[in-house]
């Protein structure tokens, strides 16, 4: 739609100085209006020529503008419908809403309550219409392997792993908690020349320090007390395809010299052996820590860092994604739907918007857990907004506050600077290196500027 097009409008009343009227009026608020004094003419009309929105008086000659409404909400559901009614006739109004209407106006019509309404109807269409297309890609693609979104991010994303896949080198994978950084690694095991041998994923955070070493290297028979049986590591068992360390900025300082050397020289010694035994595998790491704030801290060796770290592939945020949310949710209540055997097809077209709204601090995670959460309570074919947790039905964006135009409240550069960068701190959950991307400073610059304000902790 144009910028200065603010919609398509079929007026339907059978007094032709009502419809011109209406009709002057609204084109000069920027609407496109057509008009039609009987409801049969409209119906001829909206099988051959699209509008956004059908605005219809419901007293008239001939069909009823109920009778207008029920036929065009079921052979064209995708217009909605605005009825004008005569003042204090709620009765008529709610007849029309049962019959399908999107909402309802009273005579004599307030133009400025009238614009606004047309304006909602048209934006409920367009939502509509996108929720529809977003359907339709997430049942026929919009994705990578079994990644999800055919936004501009994820399509630079698909791209690097194409040519990362290509490569033998090392790749530590950068993202907020939840947003399918193992789905990536598998990715890139899939699409690489090693994809007929194993993908073995091991969670550094998950194993106890004491583990970690035999987890990893393996272990002889009698190196400690529980081993009765010799027993081959991660590395061994990840032998001619790919090992996935998750959370890798949770190693324990301890471990991270004896994982450097078997990386460095490409074996393993396991714990009470007395051989080393070459390995043939490829590292992909992953973490949602900023590893090189863990170096500076002294608590990730700086070494360490740059042999895991020889192509970053970050991430983007749900939040950054756009409609891939949907597409995403789609997916996920598709899902839900088989396992519960419930038959739930999607999403209501304000339920989506609260989606889109939404910062989903969580990531891809908390989306999944909201969408099956929805889809076992919801009574209605489609998840409405009464079927999402309270927190994202009453979410309000954040931002950055500069101030009005009283000049007693107007805000010095230096302490816009000051809030934006605050604010995209907290947008990026103060991973520094990633809040310095987005500003286009330097992290040495950052750093002193976060000093400045005191805030450097």
């Amino acid at each position: 739609m144009e910028a200065n097009n603010c919609g398509r409008v079929l007026i339907v009343d059978d007094e032709a100085n009502m419809c011109q009227l209406l009709e002057t009026d609204l084109r000069l608020r920027g609407f496109q209006p057509t008009w039609r004094t009987s409801a049969d003419e409209a119906l001829d009309l909206v099988k051959t020529q699209d509008f956004d929105v059908l605005l219809t008086d419901l007293r008239m000659k001939g069909m009823s503008g109920t009778e207008l409404c029920e036929r065009v909400t079921a052979n064209r559901p995708d217009i909605p419908v605005i009825v004008m009614t005569a003042f204090g006739s709620l009765e008529t109004a709610v007849a029309a809403i049962r019959a399908g209407a999107y909402d309802f106006v009273t005579k004599p019509i307030e133009m400025e309550l009238l614009a606004l309404t047309l304006s909602r109807a048209v934006k409920h269409r367009e939502l509509q219409e996108k929720v529809k297309v977003l359907s339709e890609e997430a049942a026929q693609g919009g994705h990578f392997e079994e990644m999800v979104g055919g936004s501009p991010v994820m399509a630079k994303l698909y791209d690097q792993i194409a040519r990362i896949a290509t490569t033998e080198a090392s790749v530590l994978v950068c993202g907020e908690s939840g947003t399918g950084k193992e789905l990536v690694a598998r990715s890139i095991h899939r699409t690489s020349h090693r994809s007929s041998g194993p993908f073995v994923p091991v969670n550094c955070a998950a194993l106890p320090e004491t583990l970690l070493e035999s987890e990893l290297f393996g272990h002889a028979k009698g190196a400690f007390t529980d081993a009765k049986a010799e027993r081959r590591g991660l590395f061994l068992q990840a032998e001619g395809g790919a090992l996935f360390l998750d959370e890798i900025g949770e190693l324990p300082l301890a471990m991270q010299p004896k994982l450097l050397r078997a990386l460095e020289e490409s074996v393993v010694r396991p714990v009470g052996g007395d051989q080393e035994v070459p390995f043939n595998v490829r590292l992909i790491t992953a973490t949602n820590r900023d590893l090189l704030t863990e170096v500076e801290e002294g608590r990730f060796r700086e070494d360490l860092f740059y042999r895991i770290n020889v192509i970053q592939l970050d991430l983007p945020p749900l939040r950054a994604r756009g409609t891939d949310t949907l597409l995403l949710a789609q997916r996920f209540i598709e899902q839900a739907g088989k396992r519960s055997q419930r038959n739930v097809l999607g999403i209501s077209d304000p339920a989506a918007e609260r989606l889109l709204n939404y910062s989903w601090p969580g990531n891809v995670r908390e989306l999944r857990n909201v969408m099956e959460r929805a889809v076992a309570l919801t009574p209605f074919e489609k998840i409405a907004v009464d079927d999402l947790p309270e927190k994202i039905r009453d979410y309000r964006s954040a931002q950055v506050f500069i101030g009005g135009d009283d000049p007693s409240e107007l805000a010095s550069m230096q302490e816009v600077e000051r809030r934006y960068i605050l604010h995209v701190l907290q947008a990026v959950d103060n991973n520094k290196s990633l809040a310095a991307q987005v500003l286009g400073l330097d992290r040495k610059t950052l750093y002193r500027k976060l000093k400045q304000y005191g805030v450097d902790e």
